[in-house]
């Protein structure tokens, strides 16, 4: 789980959404979230310490304000669901998040570069962000849909998700009450796979054509997406 977030970090995404159905599975969607949080927080530093020069901060000013806005009504909602509905949220946001990818790659010509169209995939990468560390995939659809070169892309996601993660812990250890001293030591045992999985996305990264790696995102988020719903 661990080399897979690395992976993600790193420029392989998707392989962290892997990881998301894998934990949940084992200990619950809400609870899960928090665990993997203190991983993701982590892995996110390693991502921009590499990729940090790439990053597209036209694009994120756009978004940070709205994805502020996202987690605090994710964090609301959240507290008010079972994990039954917890997980359907997470499988139908995987799976919504690919059919959307692949209408994309047949319209490229009808994507909107506005305000309008930031505000909601800022709001909806929020609240997928907190209910269920989704965002990936969210997240994904915007930046592909805004033709980010594959570095840009990397750079890009890699910032948004450092901010927004740290941005997230209060409200995990204070509101939710999933992230506690046991489980940050259980994260810490996990650190030196997130050093591996990160350098193993770095190699992977640095041999993908452009084309082929768009089509590699898609395809991991479908994978998680099954995963999900099995």
């Amino acid at each position: 789980m661990a080399i897979f977030v690395g992976m993600s970090k790193t420029g392989v995404h998707g392989t962290g959404m892997i990881s998301v159905p894998l934990l949940a599975s084992v200990f619950g969607g809400q609870l899960s979230s928090g665990i993997m949080l203190p991983i993701l927080c982590i892995a996110d530093v390693i991502g921009v310490w590499y990729y940090h020069r790439h990053a597209s901060w036209v694009h994120l000013k756009k978004l940070f304000p709205w994805a502020v806005v996202g987690t605090i009504v994710g964090t609301i909602v959240g507290s008010m669901i079972d994990d039954h509905i917890f997980r359907m949220i997470m499988a139908v946001t995987i799976m919504a998040s690919v059919v959307i990818m692949l209408w994309l790659e047949q319209h490229k010509e009808d994507i909107p570069d506005n305000k309008p169209f930031a505000a909601v995939t800022g709001t909806a990468g929020g609240f997928t962000s907190m209910v269920g560390n989704l965002a990936s995939s969210v997240m994904a659809v915007y930046f592909l849909s805004m033709r980010l070169p594959k570095d840009a892309f990397i750079g890009t996601t890699a910032w948004f998700f450092m901010v927004m993660n740290w941005f997230k812990v209060p409200f995990h250890v204070f509101a939710w009450h999933t992230i506690s001293w046991n489980s940050f030591l259980l994260d810490l045992i996990a650190l030196p796979l997130i050093g591996i999985g990160a350098f193993i996305g770095i190699l992977i990264v640095k041999n993908i054509p452009e084309r082929i790696y768009r089509l590699f995102i898609i395809g991991m988020t479908l994978v998680a997406a099954i995963m999900m719903l099995i």
